[in-house]
């Protein structure tokens, strides 16, 4: 006879919930009178379309399951790694058909909707538009990158959350006491459930899979007992080191790296170190980290340590160079170095705002004394007329004008007092005074 620990059936299949009541976690966007609620509670009909976005494991296939437990709908599921236009004009002519001659209501479900096309996306408008479909979209990606605009605007654009430690222990004791789980030949201890916890990394898919690995392991090793506890020791024979969750074509990438610049900004080493072990771990392109602490160290510490520009590019030449895994110590090395200089935004302000008075239209002439008299016939206009070399001068700085109008009242250079940068602005401020007389 098949024992529980024997079943075909993986323990993540069998126990996907069944109603909205066994959905783990998501309280926030599930809670009665919610418009996820409704949709699945049927308490409405021309349901406004849903855009679900969030990580693996955090209940997008689950909202699923509960709709199609739904009364008075039909569903209609769709991936968009193996469904093309064809088919998911097909589901809507029949979901037109069937709302005109029968008043039935389909529900378009469309997993990974990221991987449509902008194209194979717009086919999806009319349908939605005119209420022939209701569709719900899975997306671990941030739709406002993967998503086209249109749809989002006819959507309601819910992000779900990776399940808190309370609802993962509350999922994988759930698993153990039901009898679509382990109906009680399986416990853990406290231990073990907290290590559980820790390598499911908020993912309710990845716990019930570890879970059914650990029992396996822990039957096992206790001969095939029918009552078993998991220990810590089950770990090392049931799980490898667990993978790390990023997606780096997809929202870890801008998520890990904005955290991981903040970090470096903010001047926390240990953090950005972290971030930086993700990416790297993740299988994030080093050249791409090296190209963002190169541009980090130009805008965010600037002139307050030039140096921090020079290392960032000879970070990202060794990268280059000698690649990975070894690349990891040059780009730790610039990150701690990045996170501890002096901040200054100064230059990064100063090009900002020369730009948009630019764009602006405060564009003037070039002053005649400045203009090129390299070409024949230049003298003739008077160009260079009244130039003052300043090398004719001890200092190498003279009084001339090198900006007139409206642009000449503005101080775009603003240098903050930190590090390298005070000095320079005492510096500027004397030059100032040289250059333009005040």
């Amino acid at each position: 006879m098949e024992t529980i620990f024997e079943l075909t059936e993986p323990l993540a299949a069998r126990m996907r919930p069944r109603t909205i009541g066994e959905i783990v976690g998501q309280d926030s966007i599930l809670g009665p009178g919610s418009p996820l609620h409704r949709l699945l509670a049927g308490e409405t009909r021309g349901a406004q379309s849903v855009l679900l976005w969030g990580p693996p494991g955090s209940g997008k296939t689950s909202i699923t399951n509960v709709l199609a437990a739904s009364n008075g709908r039909r569903l209609a599921v769709l991936s968009a790694i193996s469904a093309g236009v064809k088919e998911v004009r097909e589901v809507i002519e029949k979901a037109k058909a069937d709302s005109e001659l029968y008043g039935t209501e389909t529900v378009l479900f469309l997993d990974e909707i990221h991987r449509f096309s902008k194209a194979q996306q717009d086919s999806l408008l009319p349908s939605v538009e005119a209420g022939w479909v209701t569709l719900v979209a899975a997306t671990t990606e941030n739709p406002s990158f993967s998503v086209i605009a249109p749809l989002i605007s006819r959507s309601l654009v819910i992000q779900l959350e990776a399940l808190s430690e309370i609802d993962l222990k509350n999922l994988i004791r759930s698993a153990l006491e039901s009898d679509r789980g382990f109906s009680g030949h399986v416990s853990i201890g406290s231990d073990s459930l907290g290590e559980l916890v820790r390598v499911s990394q908020g993912d309710a898919r990845r716990a019930l899979t570890f879970l059914e690995a650990l029992a396996f392991a822990a039957w096992q090793r206790s001969k095939q007992s029918p009552q078993v506890i998991i220990e810590l020791d089950d770990f090392k024979t049931a799980l490898s080191a667990a993978p790390v969750r990023y997606d780096k074509d997809g929202d870890s990438h801008y998520d890990v790296i904005s955290a991981f610049i903040k970090s470096v900004r903010g001047s926390d080493a240990d953090a950005a170190i972290y971030w930086l072990a993700r990416m790297i771990e993740g299988g994030e392109d080093p050249r791409f980290i090296a190209r963002r602490l190169m541009i980090l160290a130009a805008e965010d510490i600037g002139l307050a340590d030039p140096n921090a520009l020079v290392l960032a590019t000879s970070a990202a030449q060794s990268v280059a160079l000698i690649g990975m895994p070894e690349g990891r110590i040059a780009l730790s090395e610039a990150t701690i170095y990045l996170a501890l200089a002096p901040k200054s935004n100064a230059a990064y302000l100063a090009i900002n705002e020369a730009i948009a008075d630019v764009r602006a239209g405060m564009v003037v002439p070039v002053p005649k004394a400045l203009r090129s008299s390299n070409y024949a016939g230049s003298e003739s206009y008077g160009n260079g007329n009244g130039y003052k070399y300043p090398h004719d001068e001890n200092s190498a700085i003279v009084k001339q004008t090198y900006l007139d109008g409206k642009p000449s009242t503005r101080q775009y250079y603003r240098p903050k007092r930190f590090g390298n940068e005070t000095e320079l602005a005492n510096l500027w401020e004397r030059i100032r005074k040289i250059v333009r007389g005040k």
